[in-house]
């Protein structure tokens, strides 16, 4: 039985993973599957018409809203449920089972879903699970709604979650996600992903509304982030505790480099208060003079 789902791709020069993305979903899950593309110069597009899934363009203009939201507010899906998915991200055979179970029940609006990590060409075993809510109905609910000047080059909701009316359920089953783009590309995604961050936790001390909707998890995370002791407190959850020393060699990189990123994010936020702190006594001493 056909579900009544539209699964939407956000893609920008994707041709490597998406025909296995495309592949993995199959003819007989989804009612409808399309492509959401931001400018691709590959054989992103064709790849796409080639396995019949529709193609969106999308221009990003720097401000709210980005890929996700514009496509839920402008090409809204006729379907019942809605599933965003990464064209680095595959449904694996017990994810699709549970998926039609998951469905079956109306009385949620929205799933968490699983997803596994790799790291160095090779999943991991142990740290932080990934977990997104990338499966709701359509008309729930939207991605948060942050008003932001480009403060990454990202065109699309990363750390923004659903903010959904109704109780939310957990699908179990994993989602793979085979991140193969290597460890330059990790290191500058996750600059891009410190800027805006940090621009976001300022954002949030200026306007109290902004963290009206956020979850226990990111309550927790930009608690820490005002102290510089978040990135040793990752690694030692990490690593430590939730067995990230299991994965060897592979297992202490990935936790040192996660733990980089959120000092980083930390460093940034420090930076810029010490620097509007300079800039209100400059001012103040100036006013003084006058």
């Amino acid at each position: 039985m056909i579900l009544d789902l539209t699964i939407a791709i956000p893609v920008r020069n994707e041709e490597k993973n998406l025909p296995k993305c495309l592949s993995a979903i199959g003819k007989d899950l989804a009612k409808h599957v399309v492509v959401i593309d931001s400018g691709s110069t590959d054989g992103t597009k064709e790849i796409a018409r080639q396995f019949e899934v529709g193609v969106i363009d999308f221009k990003w203009d720097g401000k709210f809203p980005k890929k996700r939201n514009w496509y839920l507010r402008n090409h809204t899906p006729q379907t019942k449920w809605i599933l965003f998915l990464d064209a680095d991200e595959y449904l694996t055979e017990d994810f699709k089972s549970e998926l039609r179970e998951a469905l079956a029940d109306d009385s949620k609006a929205g799933y968490w879903l699983s997803y596994s990590i790799y790291f160095m060409n090779k999943q991991l075993q142990g740290g932080y699970p990934l977990k997104k809510l990338a499966l709701f109905k359509v008309g729930a609910g939207e991605y948060e709604k942050i008003d932001e000047e480009k403060w990454s080059h990202f065109d699309m909701e990363v750390h923004e979650h659903p903010v959904l009316d109704g109780e939310v359920g957990v699908i179990k089953s994993k989602i793979d996600h085979q991140d193969f783009k290597g460890v330059s590309y990790y290191v500058d995604k996750h600059n891009e992903y410190a800027n805006w961050e940090h621009a976001r936790f300022l954002k949030s001390l200026e306007d109290k509304d902004a963290s009206s909707n956020w979850t226990l998890k990111q309550r927790l995370k930009y608690r820490l982030m005002k102290k510089m002791l978040i990135g040793p407190a990752y690694f030692f959850g990490s690593y430590i505790l939730l067995g990230g020393f299991r994965d060897g060699t592979r297992g202490l990189a990935f936790a040192i480099l996660k733990m980089a990123y959120f000092t980083q994010i930390s460093c940034k936020i420090r930076e810029s208060r010490t620097e509007q702190k300079i800039l209100e006594e400059s001012l103040r001493d100036t006013s003084y003079s006058v």
